[in-house]
């Protein structure tokens, strides 16, 4: 999912809190993979449609000017595609599953908490070899989907997972991108697996 670094400001619409800014109709799929991330519940994240990302569907960024203010006052942006694509025919963003789409929110709270340990310098150095290093895109989003695993958002990630790679009419171009970059469904269950052991142990 492409990083981007721009100027951006929030918008008035429902909240959470004054952290959180989520339009109504994804609200309770926001709120759900939030509730993954007791870490964020005072970051500013403002989710926000957007008519067309390209080559991806979500997209977590930093506001740009809030990197010049202490970590913890940093704001993130969660801009959404309006639609997809399956077979050429285009779909409403929010008319999948509310599992899988909690599950696709989930993998982008991960890149904010990642973001979130970051310095402002890394953040913008960050950006620059997610732009041009192929080898970066893979390392942040396996960062991303690890995240999101260790919050405990492994069932809603596979289910996106497999959403995307089980659905014969989906563009192959997509999928191989996500084979690509991200976590596969085995490798997801190997670090649950490993999670649980720990849990065990401790």
């Amino acid at each position: 999912m492409k990083f981007l670094i721009s100027i951006v400001f929030f918008m008035n619409v429902p909240s959470i809190n004054a952290q959180h800014k989520i339009p109504e109709i994804i609200k309770k799929e926001a709120l759900a993979a939030l509730s993954h991330y007791p870490e964020l519940e005072n970051t500013r994240i403002e989710f926000r449609f957007k008519k067309n990302i390209r080559k991806s569907t979500m997209l977590a960024q930093p506001v740009f000017w809030s990197l010049f203010k202490p970590r913890k006052k940093r704001k993130y942006l969660v801009l959404l595609s309006k639609k997809f694509k399956i077979s050429n025919e285009e779909f409403e963003t929010t008319d999948v599953d509310s599992d899988i789409l909690i599950g696709w929110l989930g993998h982008e709270l991960g890149h904010i908490a990642d973001y979130s340990h970051r310095s402002s310098l890394n953040l913008i150095w960050f950006g620059i070899k997610y732009t041009f290093s192929d080898s970066y895109i893979k390392e942040a989003e396996r960062a991303a989907d690890s995240y999101a695993v260790a919050a405990g958002m492994d069932d809603y990630l596979l289910k996106t997972k497999r959403f995307i790679l089980d659905h014969a009419e989906i563009d192959e171009a997509y999928k191989d991108r996500i084979k690509k970059y991200y976590l596969s469904p085995d490798e997801i269950m190997a670090l649950v697996e490993e999670r649980e052991a720990e849990t065990l142990d401790f």
